[in-house]
């Protein structure tokens, strides 16, 4: 049997297990979330092994960032399944009294879930439990250039889950393509803002609706009143995580004229601090994820000064920790969203040309700001349009299970975490039950001026 055969049948057996209603109970959805949040604790040792693998990763990054946000956002569907998916009162016109209003959460059906490289645990498993928190059937396509991690992710789903309800489809992009060409009732991809134009040209052909977390240039900025010592910490805390393969990672930093040299010191000591005078032999800073990747950064490098890091070694899959000074805004670097280990930095002395250099460019997925004051806080949270913003904070803000994460523009749209995830995979179905009891004869025809005149006057 062909694979796009297979493809074929198994989204036809899950429309038609989704119709036998199994997913819809509520206590099933438990039991199922119960069932996947045991297997990441017993699989826990080869996932660990399979990120170390792929990306280079330790054990307590692949833990904080991957492990331990899927049990959370497991534990977190597992106690609110229950009240999410109870229907919710509604009010009713006063045109259609007498009358009563509900909202019924109600999957969408079938839904088709991509991954992206980067992380490819966490952004597989948490949509994952979302979706089956609100009752839907699923198909994985797990990352192809993480493959350890796609084997572990495969054996957890083929072991506990049968492919009429949970399906997975390992492999390469033809795999996406013939996954694509079916119709789903919903598509979730996480990846780069090019092959999401592809996920949304295909999804158009059957109307599928789509949720799409894309990326893009984040811009970093510190004002002059910020607490420098801090925000270095925690720029090249957010910066470097996973050698700067995070959609969120701060893409160029801002920083006023005034704090510049102090700023690039202290990033420098908290580089040091964190990875050694070598980061390539600190087994807490991960690997570029391949060879393309590796020499697509290598290119970026070839501009400006380059005032720290700036070593590479292909056969380590390893470029230093970067930062790059003097860089001008046409530089190839500032032309597409870096997904690597180098920060480029631009001064500036005026708070109003940082807000309209960032909106003369495509919408960001977040922004960063680093200031004790309040006024140019206010300013730039009103100015400027971002998928989500930290003050004095990096990455953080997508693990708040009551904060949507999500894009606007070309760095994605749709949002899920939390509440939101269940909304991603839930219609909300208004039901209005009208009374029996009696009909009021103002809407049938033949009309009339007293009829018109009641009309207005319910319309106040």
């Amino acid at each position: 049997m062909s694979m796009a055969v297979d493809i074929r049948k198994t989204v036809a057996l899950q429309k038609s297990y989704f119709q036998c209603g199994f997913t819809r109970n509520v206590a099933f959805r438990q039991a199922e979330l119960d069932k996947l949040f045991s297997a990441v604790k017993e699989f826990e040792p080869e996932i660990l092994a399979a990120l170390h693998a792929d990306l280079g990763k330790s054990k307590f990054e692949s833990f904080a960032t991957e492990i331990g946000m899927v049990l959370d956002d497991i534990a977190f569907m597992r106690r609110n399944v229950s009240g999410f998916a109870a229907r919710k009162r509604a009010g009713v016109s006063k045109n259609n009294f007498p009358a009563r209003g509900y909202i019924y959460p109600e999957p969408y059906g079938s839904v088709l879930i991509f991954s992206a490289w980067n992380y490819p645990f966490q952004l597989m498993m948490g949509p994952l439990a979302a979706a089956i928190a609100a009752g839907n059937c699923v198909v994985l396509k797990p990352a192809e250039q993480a493959p350890a991690t796609a084997e572990v992710i495969y054996k957890i789903i083929t072991r506990l889950f049968e492919p009429q309800y949970i399906a997975i489809f390992p492999g390469s992009v033809h795999i996406a393509q013939e996954l694509l060409a079916e119709k789903f009732d919903y598509i979730f991809f996480t990846g780069s803002s090019s092959v999401g134009k592809t996920v949304m040209h295909a999804a158009a052909n059957h109307l599928t609706p789509v949720t799409l977390e894309l990326g893009g240039k984040s811009p970093c900025i510190v004002d002059a009143d910020a607490n420098i010592d801090l925000a270095a910490k925690r720029i090249v805390w957010g910066k470097f995580l996973n050698a700067g393969q995070t959609c969120v990672a701060p893409d160029y930093l801002y920083v006023h004229t005034s704090v510049k040299a102090s700023l690039l010191e202290r990033m420098k000591h908290y580089i040091r601090n964190f990875y050694g005078e070598d980061a390539s032999a600190s087994p807490d800073y991960p690997k570029i994820v391949n060879e393309k990747h590796f020499n697509r950064l290598a290119a970026l490098m070839n501009c400006g000064r380059i005032v720290c890091g700036g070593e590479k070694d292909l056969g380590k899959r390893y470029i230093a920790p970067t930062i790059i000074d003097g860089v001008a805004a046409s530089d190839p670097v500032m032309q597409e969203e870096i997904f690597g280990p180098i920060l480029p930095v631009i001064q500036f002395e005026e708070i109003h040309a940082v807000i309209d250099f960032i909106n003369s460019r495509p919408r960001p997925l977040a922004l960063y700001y680093f200031s004790t004051g309040k006024i140019n806080k206010k300013l730039l949270i009103s100015r400027i349009p971002a998928g989500g913003m930290c003050v004095n904070e990096t990455v953080t803000h997508l693990i708040n299970s009551s904060m949507p994460f999500g894009g606007i523009g070309e760095s994605g749209m749709g949002a899920y975490h939390g509440k939101a995830g269940f909304d991603t995979f839930t219609h909300y179905k208004p039901v209005m039950i009208k009374s029996n009891l009696f009909d009021i004869p103002l809407r049938y025809p033949p009309f009339s001026d007293w009829k018109l005149k009641i009309l207005r006057l319910l319309s106040k």
